[in-house]
């Protein structure tokens, strides 16, 4: 059973306040902090023991929700109006210690049949670690509520996107998808150190690696797919790929066909932004039955490849014609190795835009284009 919670702390300094002024059903109270057990003017009361939950199980998690649990002395039951749960973002080694720290949620539940489910987008995100500890508390006649001890602080952390998620994230993305330019090579850019490691280590096989953290924090494909990034967007006024690239100055380019056929499957990966009017979409392209395939399957949205809009394989007079959407950059991650016999290697004559690199970059959370109502 869901919980009805409550506004956060109800002080000036919580940023969920205004958020969550308008839902329905919740009561708002000011909560003690869990450095100090009671609270002298916080309309909480010592006023008669309570049980201390103990035995904290944290189940059921995803990207913004969670169900918790816990055990208590019998006893007590029939005195527990409410229950008060305070839930942090854990702090790490790697955290900023100059940056303005989150404000703690402290959330008012009543007390229901357990466990019970914690959801809200404002305050979980996903692929995050949290802290959570729980009081009980049994409201007076006077609006003051006694309280217990807090509880044990135990740890967990939110999933991934699912793909109930992805598919809203998808349909996001077929929003702004239009006309589709026909392509007929994959590019790849690197340093020519890159290539001339593939030669050396691998005998010219470029090797699937993990997809770094760039795009939506929620991804499951981020820092989990194995996979080599290509690009296939190519110049409206010459239908070739542009000169210019933020990867590097040598381009391996290969047949569409090579890669992108009857016997690979398409999946949708992600969509985001970069705090710029131009958006990117992540296509998996993955050969039946890989491993790959099988991750991908499991995870991610799959795509018709002869009818979706971002990147097409289709035949006209027996032969495979591509098209690819030309209102977003699409980053496709192809999930096998690669062998650089089948194309060409060689130096292009435009700059490198390290300025558009994605490599890790950050959603941005802000945009109304490319963000669900989940954690971002």
């Amino acid at each position: 059973m869901d919980a009805h919670l409550a506004h956060s702390i109800n002080s000036p300094t919580s940023p969920c306040d205004d958020m969550l002024k308008n839902i329905s059903n919740l009561e708002a109270i000011q909560l003690c902090d869990r450095e100090g057990n009671k609270s002298q003017d916080s309309g909480i009361a010592e006023m008669e023991e309570l049980a201390v939950p103990h035995n904290i199980k944290i189940s059921n998690i995803t990207c913004d929700s969670f169900k918790i649990s816990w055990s208590m002395d019998s006893k007590y039951k029939d005195r527990i109006t409410h229950y008060f749960i305070d839930l942090n973002k854990k702090e790490t080694k790697n955290s900023n210690k100059f940056k303005h720290k989150d404000v703690p949620t402290k959330l008012v539940a009543k007390a229901v049949p357990l466990p019970m489910t914690v959801r809200g987008h404002w305050f979980l995100s996903p692929r995050t670690e949290y802290t959570v500890a729980v009081q009980t508390a049994s409201k007076q006649g006077d609006g003051d509520y006694a309280v217990s001890d807090w509880s044990e602080v135990v740890e967990f952390c939110t999933a991934d996107y699912s793909k109930v998620h992805l598919t809203q994230l998808m349909e996001k993305a077929e929003a702004i998808s239009g006309r589709m330019l026909t392509f007929s090579v994959f590019y790849r850019n690197q340093h020519k150190e890159y290539f001339d490691y593939v030669r050396e280590k691998h005998g010219t096989l470029m090797q699937p690696s993990s997809k770094d953290n760039s795009g939506s924090h929620g991804s499951p494909i981020s820092g989990k797919l194995e996979g080599i990034c290509f690009s296939c967007n190519i110049e409206f006024n010459t239908g070739k790929p542009p000169h210019d690239s933020p990867y590097g100055r040598i381009r391996y380019q290969i047949p569409a066909d090579k890669l992108f056929n009857q016997n690979t499957n398409l999946y949708f990966g992600d969509f985001y932004c970069m705090y710029t009017a131009y958006h990117y979409i992540i296509l998996v392209i993955a050969p039946v039955g890989s491993a790959g395939d099988e991750f991908c399957k499991q995870r991610l949205p799959q795509l018709n490849i002869a009818d979706n809009k971002f990147l097409t394989c289709t035949e006209e007079d027996g032969r495979p014609v591509y098209h690819h959407v030309q209102d977003a950059i699409l980053e496709i991650i192809y999930t096998d190795p690669v062998d650089l016999s089948h194309g060409t290697v060689a130096e292009i004559r435009g700059h490198q835009l390290m300025s558009l690199s994605t490599a890790n970059a950050k959603k941005d959370p802000s945009c109304k284009t490319c963000n669900i109502s989940v954690g971002r």
